[in-house]
This record gives C-alpha cells, structure tokens and sequence, in this order.
C-alpha cells in the first residue's frame, strides 16, 4: 500500500505500472492512495522492488504486506 504526494497520481500510478515485478496497480480512496500487487520469486527480489518503489519522489509512505497461498 502506497501513499504519494497530492497532484502527483497519475505520474505515479504510470511509474509503479512501469516497475518490474508489478502484477496489478489500484488506485484507492481512503488511508492510501495505491495498492500494488506485486509478484517475485522470493523476498530478496521482493525487497529489491519496495525500495525502487521508496525511491520514487512522489511516493511518501509505503507499507508492505507478504500474501502466502494456502
């Protein structure tokens, strides 16, 4: 789940679709701004992914939940 700056959604929304690894991006109202699926081999790559994601200058607080299949 991601928050961004005001103004800066659709900029981020394309830079997130852009950004290896994203399965799915939604665009949400509430507490965050962005849910984003994203779908890795294993946890290294998946931490590889979130800090590209902390990177961007529109993104200002991210938390991540690790889905698991039953």
């Amino acid at each position: 789940m991601i928050n961004v700056l005001p103004g800066h959604e659709k900029a981020a929304y394309a830079e997130l679709k852009s950004i290896e690894g994203t399965k799915d991006v939604y665009h949400v109202f509430g507490e965050y701004d962005f849910v984003v699926i994203i779908e890795v081999k294993d946890l290294s790559i998946l931490n590889s992914v979130v800090d590209r994601i902390r990177e961007s200058d529109a993104v200002t607080a991210t938390q991540t939940i690790v889905g698991a299949e039953l």
